[in-house]
């Protein structure tokens, strides 16, 4: 498997970890009250630094473990990458417009909020996949 690959893998399922975690302490903490009056922005900070985190750390556990590759990428890597990149960012940019819509209509924090950061970790999964895919399936650059 491809160093990039591994790196794939590694973002797809620290995002999704990191995302289930908040959900479930934010859900957990609603107890029948409304979810846009849950303290949520600690929680939101927290798993955003915490999948930060895991991710380097995550890293340099595969680098040491599996060092092969490590520090070189072909072309194919790199096209590789710039596409998961493109697929992925345009979760970035639906979350922007969903949150300025948002924000337009006056709607609560607590739902601006989560849109964005929902989007950013369809971004990381959906680029994500993509890559792991162009891996296992074969990749036409155009």
């Amino acid at each position: 498997m491809a160093f990039e690959e591994k790196r794939a893998w590694m973002m797809a399922v620290v995002a999704v970890v990191g995302y289930a975690t908040y959900a479930a302490v934010v859900l957990g903490r609603a107890d029948g009250r409304p979810l846009a009056d849950v303290p949520y922005a600690g929680t939101l900070l927290w798993t955003v630094a915490g999948a930060i985190a895991a991710s380097i750390v995550a890293h340099i556990v595969i680098s040491t473990v599996s060092p092969e590759g490590a520090n070189q990428s072909d072309q194919r890597d790199r096209e590789i990458h710039r596409t998961g990149e493109h697929i992925g960012q345009s979760f970035v940019v639906v979350g922007a417009v969903a949150a300025l819509a948002m924000a337009l209509a006056r709607w609560d924090h607590f739902w601006i909020a989560n849109v964005v950061y929902l989007c950013f970790v369809l971004s990381a999964v959906v680029g994500s996949t993509a890559k792991i895919v162009a891996y296992r399936r074969g990749f036409q650059s155009w």
